[in-house]
């Protein structure tokens, strides 16, 4: 069969008559994309504002938990260990190296002794490292506590009683609350690693 002209006018008008449908759905999709776009700028803004929230509800609780900690850990400092200085959240800067220990204990004299708690509100296996790395560093910071004797305890509101035994096997004093108080809890041979 031949195609006759009057059959290419046709076609070449169905052509661009498709071509004009074609044109017509790549516009309404470019709009689909950039309304896409502007919804996900919109999400990824609400995404950082709520990690920003939940970033500040977790420094909050970690200051709650510090400040929950501190009444019931400097009697236990003070009454137990016989410490006469007990100092909250202490930070320390030298030559752009920085330390923080939530609570800093210690006395001269005859016991000469310091000790560093660090406080979680869950306790975790890098807390172990945390506070490890902790008391390593402790005199580099402090100088003046050279000859001390170092021990650190790891207070937690919450720790598996798995990672307590780990906690312990690494001659750290382990400090659970109880009654709203924290308590050593430590069995009765537990002897304390010396840093």
């Amino acid at each position: 069969m031949a195609t006759t002209s009057e059959d290419v006018w046709r076609l070449l008008a169905e052509l661009a008559t498709a071509q004009k449908e074609t044109d017509k759905q790549l516009k309404e999709t470019d709009l689909l994309l950039k309304e896409v776009s502007q919804q996900q700028k919109k999400t990824d803004k609400q995404l950082k504002e709520l990690g920003q929230q939940i970033g500040g509800l977790g420094a909050k609780f970690g200051s709650f938990t510090e400040g929950l900690a501190l009444p019931s850990m400097e009697t236990i400092l003070r009454q137990r260990f016989g410490m006469e200085v007990v100092s909250p959240s202490v930070r320390v800067s030298k030559n752009g190296q920085h330390l923080e220990i939530d609570v800093l204990a210690y006395t001269n004299g005859e016991l000469n002794t310091a000790y560093i708690v660090e406080v979680k509100s869950h306790a975790r296996e890098e807390s172990i490292s945390q506070l490890k790395s902790i008391l390593q560093r402790f005199r580099r910071f402090f100088p003046e506590h050279k000859d001390k004797k170092l021990y650190g305890i790891l207070a937690a509101v919450h720790v598996s009683s798995e990672l307590r035994e780990k906690i312990l096997q690494e001659g750290f004093y382990v400090a659970r609350i109880h009654d709203q108080v924290f308590e050593l809890d430590i069995p009765d041979n537990f002897q304390p690693r010396l840093y």
